[in-house]
């Protein structure tokens, strides 16, 4: 009962904590997110959760009412709600003549219009009409006119003009007779050139907004329309950013700022909030202000819409949209050919590249994606298939995107270092001693470990929510210990002397490091190599006539093997602690 209370009133906590902050959010106010985890630390992984999903749904819930269906008809009405909105549609703003809705989501409609003074067609994008615009949509639909008018490219879909009537604000695009990418993949996978080609151009033009400084953000099939002679476009630029620092090519600084200024267009990054497509979302822009979004997260997004035309489907996708943001954070892209087993080797290589989860791994530039599209289309070797000696020496020793996880186990980490080496000194004193009994050194460590992971685990869970990765870990270590007791057995059932098996301690821990380093950072590589290399040295002590002092020797290298790297990762949590304050 005791513990069904406190899960209660945590669960009451953290709904009223996700409450204030929704509260600011829809009074125009930017959430104080910081603050909130800072006076609840223990909650902060699953406010974010949480808040990432209140965010979408807020979003997704918005575009729904406006987009996902016909309202309910009133008593007495026996119009189609179609008709009703025909005739709700102005027909006149200004100098264009308003024909035919032909798209809408959940902030803005696009209408086919005749502009009368030019006699020429043109669309016509507005704020939803009857919607009750907030500053934060207004911030948008203005972001997103005026970074298309600074843009000047053959494949962006310009801004010709942009007004506003009676409060309501417009702009007026060319219109783009033909398709969108997105209904293009209804069908099914494209064939290989025919993706490479239709990406290349975006490539392009996205490297061209890249250098005038503009990101983009919400990079995803249904913003790529397409003409009715195959020519790819950009659109809808609602979410973009404009970068800080920019030079001839691409901008130097990863950091952004909004294409708009001032305190109502801050609202549109709040603290928390989660912005773009997750399916087609760059890791750290799922991560919210935790990551550094910049031209990098663009190249992830045309990585994404690559790997769609591959597959028929984006590399993530779930039931809910938070369970697609963790997809994103946490897995890795299933290989296109695994989905599909048409799909282009190089293509898939190129995508793959793309949707690195760590940014420096990606192209640099949209224009390098390019170019190697272009190469592909040559039938040129591409740049991802090839590597300096060093580059793939670094990228073996680099963290993957799990090893955050690893600040969660930084103290606890030093505590185990601690309780191997004390176990190991009391071990090694034991034998010295010449205590030769079978049931001394099992009992002692099958107790001691026994206790201490109850503990360990105890104290981990304090710490927030269980990670698939770290259960993974978990049970590699746990593996490691029965592993390490189970020696007892086999020396016993042997006739061995007592802890004549005990070189193999040091394989068995160099395992376990080989397995983190697979899993959270090829810096454990380094660890894995130390305690194979203590097995061979424990195993040839005999030989040298050194002094018994094996089992002290390997508790103070798998010590340090554990102490450094959870020493590093505690340091770097509290100053994550401290950056929130």
């Amino acid at each position: 009962m005791a513990c069904h209370a406190v899960s209660d009133d945590r669960d009451e906590l953290l709904f009223a904590l996700l409450e204030r902050l929704v509260a600011s959010s829809r009074d125009g106010r930017m959430p104080d997110f910081a603050a909130v985890t800072h006076e609840h630390p223990d909650l902060e992984t699953e406010l974010r959760e949480l808040w990432a999903t209140a965010m979408i749904a807020e979003d997704f819930g918005s575009f729904t009412r406006s987009s996902g269906g016909p309202p309910e008809p009133e008593p007495g009405d026996d119009q189609h709600t179609s008709t009703r909105a025909a005739h709700a549609m102005p027909r006149r703003i200004g100098d264009f003549k308003l024909l035919e809705e032909i798209g809408r989501g959940g902030m803005g409609v696009v209408y086919r219009a005749t502009q009368i003074s030019l006699n020429r067609a043109v669309a016509l994008k507005m704020i939803l009409p009857g919607r009750l615009a907030s500053a934060t949509d207004l911030s948008r639909f203005q972001a997103e006119a005026e970074a298309a008018a600074k843009l000047k490219h053959p494949h962006v879909v310009s801004v010709y003009e942009v007004g506003e009537l009676d409060g309501q604000p417009f702009f007026i695009m060319p219109l783009i007779e033909g398709t969108t990418l997105a209904k293009r993949l209804t069908d099914g996978p494209l064939p290989a050139r025919e993706a490479a080609e239709l990406l290349v151009p975006i490539c392009r033009a996205v490297a061209a907004a890249h250098r005038h400084g503009i990101l983009h953000r919400d990079l995803k099939p249904s913003n790529i329309l397409i003409d009715r002679e195959g020519q790819p476009y950009v659109t809808d630029f609602g979410l973009a950013k404009r970068l800080v620092g920019q030079v001839s090519n691409v901008p130097a600084s990863k950091h952004v700022e909004n294409v708009l200024h001032g305190e109502q267009l801050t609202q549109l990054t709040a603290s928390g909030a989660v912005l773009g497509t997750p399916s087609y979302m760059a890791p750290e822009q799922a991560a919210g202000q935790r990551g550094e979004v910049g031209p990098a997260s663009d190249v992830y997004s045309l990585g994404a819409i690559l790997f769609a035309m591959l597959t028929g489907r984006p590399p993530f996708q779930a039931a809910s949209p938070v369970d697609t943001i963790l997809q994103v954070l946490e897995q890795d892209p299933i290989p296109p050919r695994v989905l599909n087993p048409d799909a282009d080797p190089d293509l898939e290589l190129i995508a793959l590249k793309c949707l690195q989860k760590p940014s420096d791994l990606r192209y640099s530039t949209a224009d390098a994606l390019a170019d190697d599209l272009q190469a592909f289309l040559a039938h040129e070797p591409i740049s991802a298939r090839s590597g300096h000696f060093s580059q793939i020496l670094s990228r073996a020793f680099r963290e993957t995107h799990h090893a955050v996880v690893l600040q969660n186990w930084g103290l606890l980490w030093m505590w185990h270092a601690a309780v191997i080496f004390a176990m190991s000194m009391l071990t090694n004193v034991l034998l010295l001693c010449d205590v030769k009994s079978r049931w001394v050194y099992p009992g002692l460590w099958v107790v001691l470990l026994g206790i201490w992971a109850a503990c360990f685990w105890s104290l981990r869970r304090r710490a927030g929510p269980i990670t698939f990765v770290e259960r993974q870990i978990a049970h590699t270590w746990a593996g490691s210990m029965i592993a390490s007791t189970g020696l007892y057995v086999v020396e016993w059932s042997l006739g061995l002397d007592v802890l004549s098996l005990s070189p193999v301690l040091g394989l068995i821990s160099g395992m376990v490091f080989l397995v983190k380093a697979a899993i959270l950072s090829g810096r454990f590589y380094i660890q894995a190599a130390a305690m194979f290399l203590i097995g061979v040295v424990m195993a040839l002590m005999p030989l040298w006539r050194i002094p018994d002092l094996r089992i002290a020797l390997f508790g103070v290298a798998s010590g340090l093997s554990f102490f450094v790297p959870g020493w590093k990762y505690h340091r770097q949590r509290r100053e994550s602690l401290m950056r929130h304050d």
